[in-house]
């Protein structure tokens, strides 16, 4: 049996309301025991983010759904054009920050586009992985002959679990902050991190008859969880022996005093592992398919911070697999960090900048910290 090609046809990307610098942030996310945070500064210097966006109003008011802002970005892809969204035989969603836990994500972003057909719908969860791991599913669906055209997305809503009042627990510990700026990091850390949207890929067994269009030539991913203990997390406590308790386990007060829905971050293990075990499945991808890495035209990493970039320069260059900073393509400074999306949003910035040329390669990168696992892609300009 002869397997389809399968290609990127469009693109399209939604953000909620207008974008945040990083003086308002705390605006829209409040203060911990009213008072301006001491290691914002430490984090925002590091990390190179000078906007993101939140579905937030002014005060922490919820403004968007992760749902409704997933189907905007869906609808942004047909521009809204009713027949062609009849045509999706596939809706793949991924992300870290669903709206609630039943029903899943991915029904709810179909719930929102009452245009569609009955389809099937797949929702993908995790981490940064999730929004690959949709992409994945909707790619080999094509390849398969299982349906012709599908959606993936790629999600987040994590400002509302960044507001202060989910911080109970380091409201406390961070009035210690003046004689040892970690304490509490690991809970903080990740607020002055993350933003809002959402963006979509419309993929087809076809390409486009004018204009450009992507062919997927391959989707790969590895996970170290075998080796590996959690990174990032949230709903749970790590223990001291790296193991996670669920939330579950705790009474309902103690949910709210350990801040146990506030998402963590092992910042030292990160550091440690992150860039290392990322380089050492690329290597070995690209040995076993005999790619050379010159043949490279775009390189789009995801990265939570600008911190990493000189680190996976680094760590390219000690795998015998440089790529020039020219060839790097990061959006991360002026939409933040969008988790499971951050990858389509910078697919859909390039596919749109008017830059790529038929023929061109185009390397995707997507690293997840939670308990360490990772997606890469090539692409094709056609």
């Amino acid at each position: 049996m002869s397997l389809n090609e399968v290609y990127i046809t469009n693109t399209a990307a939604f953000f909620p309301n207008e974008p945040i610098s990083n003086e308002d942030m705390e605006l829209y996310l409040g203060f911990i025991d009213d008072k301006p945070s001491k290691s914002k500064r430490i984090v925002l210097r590091n990390n190179g983010i000078k906007n993101r966006y939140y579905a937030l109003a002014k005060g922490g008011k919820a403004t968007h759904s992760n749902a409704e802002m997933t189907a905007s970005a869906v609808r942004a892809l047909f521009k809204n054009d009713t027949g062609k969204l009849k045509d999706i035989e596939l809706l793949t969603c991924g992300t870290a920050t669903p709206d609630q836990m039943m029903p899943s994500h991915a029904v709810m972003v179909n719930g929102a586009l009452p245009e569609t057909k009955q389809i099937e719908v797949v929702s993908q969860s995790g981490v940064c992985c999730a929004g690959m791991h949709a992409f994945k599913y909707a790619y080999m669906a094509i390849k398969s002959g299982e349906v012709h055209t599908a959606v993936s997305t790629g999600s987040e809503r994590s400002s509302r679990l960044l507001v202060s009042d989910l911080f109970a627990e380091e409201a406390q510990k961070l009035k210690q902050l003046e004689e040892n700026p970690y304490i509490g990091f690991e809970k903080e850390f990740l607020r002055w991190m993350l933003s809002d949207g959402a963006a979509a890929f419309a993929l087809s067994d076809k390409p486009n008859q004018t204009g450009i269009s992507l062919c997927v030539d391959w989707i790969e991913g590895a996970s170290y969880a075998n080796e590996m203990e959690a990174c990032m997390y949230m709903g749970s406590e790590k223990l001291e022996d790296g193991a996670l308790t669920s939330y579950m386990n705790y009474p309902p007060d103690e949910i709210t005093s350990r801040s146990l829905l506030s998402i963590k971050q092992d910042v030292k293990l990160l550091s440690e592992y992150i860039i290392l075990l990322g380089g050492k499945k690329l290597k070995e991808i690209f040995d076993r398919r005999k790619l050379d890495v010159s043949k490279v035209d775009y390189f789009l990493p995801h990265m939570s911070s600008e911190f990493f970039k000189s680190k996976i320069y680094d760590q390219l260059i000690v795998n015998g697999m440089s790529i020039p900073y020219d060839k790097w393509f990061v959006n991360l400074s002026t939409v933040g960090n969008v988790g499971a999306g951050s990858i389509y949003l910078a697919v859909n910035e390039l596919f749109h900048s008017g830059k790529l040329k038929k023929g061109q390669q185009i390397l995707l990168l997507v690293p997840e910290s939670s308990r360490f696992s990772y997606m890469y892609a090539m692409l094709t300009v056609c």
